[in-house]
Order: structure tokens, then sequence, then C-alpha cells
């Protein structure tokens, strides 16, 4: 089959690897650029096991905290120039508040009303559309909850109070103390935008994810030449060592590297006077997963200028 060069350029940015072993790697695999990704870690030529897809859209993240609840909203415009305008980061902020009464469900946060105005939100999108003369959307939302606990909030690269690039929500279920409960949430919320976990704990990591793993670290053990039962427990370990990585409690804690999130967590019981457990989080990075087309800005001009 017919592999072109933009395939190539995609699976070499992906993975750092040279541009005749991507084709190769894309030729082997059909033309899948997931399978060849995995064909160039099997070989151990990805010089990245793992690389998140540049990010496009543009907007704001919003955070909005409530009694026991916090909710994310990412709301996408078209240019970086509408996060910076008030009127919109006004829209965003009223639209993660009025999520918090909608238990992250999309389509009823739409419906509902928007304060002052007497439409829905839906319809206030759509009247911004038309004053900021840009298109945007409201992409997700997520709330979380607890009782009796907190969901404590961290905007990462704030443009304005409660609005920015990257927002992390962590629920803590506990009767201790708030001021504790806050502080620590904060900094495991900080954690959290930092590092990128897959789940809060080992069993929570998607099986298929766990799955495509082993299948790497499986196929990397047998070139090794040792016995099936050398190679299962090789594998075991290469697991392991991967939940440790991507399992939120299992991690090296980035503001206490001598300690897990785990033990931090163990740690901080004594002062909030309670026992803690974190249920979940939730983390939304600005455009993450989305793709738009990339334009030639100096073209774009001197098409414009009729040249």
């Amino acid at each position: 089959m017919s592999i072109s060069a933009q395939e190539v350029k995609e699976l070499r940015e992906k993975t750092g690897a040279g541009m005749m072993d991507c084709k190769r790697a894309l030729t082997e695999s059909g033309g899948d650029m997931e399978a060849a990704v995995d064909w160039l870690r099997k070989k151990g030529l990805s010089k990245a096991a793992k690389k998140a897809d540049r990010v496009a859209a543009e907007g704001l993240i919003g955070v909005a905290q409530g009694d026991g609840a916090a909710a994310l909203v990412e709301v996408n415009s078209e240019t970086d120039f509408v996060a910076r305008n008030e009127t919109f980061q006004k829209l965003v902020r009223t639209i993660a508040t009025e999520a918090l009464s909608t238990a992250g469900d999309r389509d009823a946060l739409l419906a509902a009303t928007m304060p002052g105005a007497g439409h829905s939100i839906s319809d206030e999108i759509t009247e911004s559309i038309a004053t900021i003369g840009e298109n945007m959307n409201l992409r997700r939302v997520a709330v979380l909850s607890v009782s009796p606990g907190v969901v404590a909030t961290y905007v990462h690269n704030a443009v304005a109070d409660g609005l920015g690039k990257l927002g992390v929500l962590v629920a803590l279920e506990s009767e201790g103390k708030p001021e504790v409960l806050n502080d620590l949430g904060k900094k495991i919320a900080m954690h959290v935008a930092a590092v990128n976990p897959l789940a809060v704990t080992p069993d929570e990591v998607d099986p298929a994810v766990v799955e495509r793993e082993r299948a790497v670290y499986s196929d990397q053990a047998r070139q090794s030449g040792k016995p099936e039962n050398i190679i299962e427990k090789m594998v075991e370990g290469r697991l392991r060592k991967f939940y440790e990585e991507v399992a939120l409690l299992k991690q090296n804690f980035v503001v206490d590297p001598d300690n897990t999130v785990e033990k931090a967590i163990e740690a901080a019981q004594a002062e909030a006077g309670a026992p803690i457990k974190l249920v979940a989080f939730m983390r939304f990075a600005l455009g993450e997963g989305v793709e738009k087309e990339e334009s030639d800005f100096a073209a774009e001009v001197a098409a414009a200028a009729g040249n």
C-alpha cells in the first residue's frame, strides 16, 4: 500500500523515530497509526512511549467550586484572542457555575437558563457568537461531589480567576478539617496537572490500555529468547512498574517526591483528624484530542490582499 509523506511525518513527530523506520512501521501496520507506534515500540525504535496529540483548539477551561462539589467546563473558540475577551471570560465563568447544578450533563447544562437572560445557555452561546464574531462551543463538562468532604480545584496558566488552559478537580471524602482537606486536595490537583495520571488506582486503569501494554511488553520480552515462564514474570514486573507510573495513588508525589500520593494522604490524616479517601479526580487540558487544520497565515494574508 502507499504511505504518504504526511503520515510518515506525523508518526515521526509522535515517536521521534527515524523517517525510514516510520515508513516501514506504517507499511507493516497497514497504515494504522496506533499499530505503527506499537510496532516501533516493540522494536525499541520509539523514543517516546506515549505522547499526547498536538493541541489545536483555543478557548478556556472554567472551574467553579460549591459546597462539597466542583465543576469543570471547556468552552472552545477559534482563536486565542477570544480567551482574553472579558465577555467570553464572563460567559465561561457563568457556564462553570451553572454546571454545578447539572451533575456533569452537557445537554442539561446547555438547556439550563442563563442567569439574568431569560433564555438558555445554548442560546447565550449563539448570541455570543454573533457579538464576538467567532464560532465557539461548550465542548465538555464534568462535576465531582462528595459528602462528607471537599472537592479541591486548581487552574494552571490562569488568565483570570477560575479560568485558564488547564483545570483539575480532586475529590477527597473525609469528615476531617476542611482547611486541611482543601490544602491537600490542591496539592494533589497540582500533581495531577503536572503528571496526568490515567486512574486513581491500578484496578481502575482501562483494561484495554493494560492489554495493549502487556502485548508490547510480551513481544519485547520474547526477543530475549527466554522461556515462557520467565517471560511471564518479566511482563508482570513491567506492568507493576507501569501501574506505578499511571495510577495516581502509586505515583511519587511531586510536592514530596520521597513519598507516594497514597503515603502523603495517610500522613495528612492525623492533621485532618479523620481518615481521608481520594475517590476521584478530573483533568481538562484545553483542546486535548481536538484537531484543526493547520493554516499558512502568510498565504492567507497574501490571498486576502489579492496576491
